[in-house]
């Protein structure tokens, strides 16, 4: 993220990050066991939560073969486990997607309450402030696993892609995601092929994960090992989360 002009933000975060780590603290202590009315098939005794890259990016995979498949699990989706979660949160996951209403990550990985945390804008553009969303989980959390998910057929991307190449701008703040946009636009435009604007979406997702994996506040978690950074692209045809970049090992 852009430091420039903002010399006390490290300090700022690092004591915003230490006042969340005892707030989390007092919230885990207090809500560590389970609701006494709870039933042994409850889901207010659900999974253990993924600690490491690989067993997160395992259960996101699993999840989408579920929702490809149709034998859905809906897990963790009661009044149990809201309860459960009111007091605190520790999801495994955080995705950047897309704000198409055809690609909820909740459902299309066939996740519960309290799992992900979610952000999704066109076309999976990203500034600032998208950036510190994507870093919260992993930073504040532990969350292991980030995922950019694009996805077929996208009509920010098709929107920018269109907006570049005739040199018309969008209206309003629509022009801001296809400023956001053109890296990948250029990276497609680079690489040709028969269909510019899938070709461009993919190249922004690529694009994104490597600038997230390497952001200077998440590749020392990537470094050791304590995050992955994922690229996948969601087809709408099949339901299939297609990993492009990043699959922790």
């Amino acid at each position: 993220m852009d430091r420039t002009g903002h010399p006390d933000r490290r300090a700022l975060l690092a004591g915003g990050l230490a006042v969340a780590t005892v707030a989390l603290a007092g919230c885990s202590s207090s809500s560590a066991a389970p609701s006494a009315s709870a039933s042994p098939t409850s889901s207010a005794s659900p999974q253990a939560r993924p600690t490491t890259p690989a067993a997160a990016f395992t259960r996101l995979m699993d999840g989408n073969k579920r929702w490809v498949s149709g034998d859905l699990h809906h897990p963790d989706r009661d009044p149990d486990r809201r309860e459960l979660v009111a007091q605190m949160q520790e999801p495994f996951g955080s995705i950047l997607a897309c704000i198409d209403s055809r690609v909820p990550p909740e459902l299309l990985f066939d996740t519960g309450l309290g799992d992900l945390y979610v952000m999704r804008t066109g076309g999976e553009a990203v500034g600032p402030v998208v950036t510190g969303s994507v870093e919260y989980g992993p930073m504040t959390s532990g969350t292991p696993l980030v995922v950019v998910l694009g996805h077929q057929r996208c009509g920010a991307i098709k929107a920018a892609h269109e907006s570049i190449r005739d040199g018309k701008p969008l209206p309003g703040n629509l022009e801001a995601i296809a400023k956001a946009l053109r890296p990948a636009y250029e990276q497609a435009v680079r690489e040709g092929g028969t269909d510019p604007v899938e070709t461009m979406a993919r190249a922004q997702v690529t694009l994104t994960a490597a600038d997230l994996r390497s952001n200077q506040d998440l590749s020392p978690l990537v470094g050791k090992g304590a995050l992955a950074v994922v690229g996948a692209y969601y087809s709408l045809d099949t339901g299939k989360v297609e990993v492009l970049a990043g699959a922790p090992s």
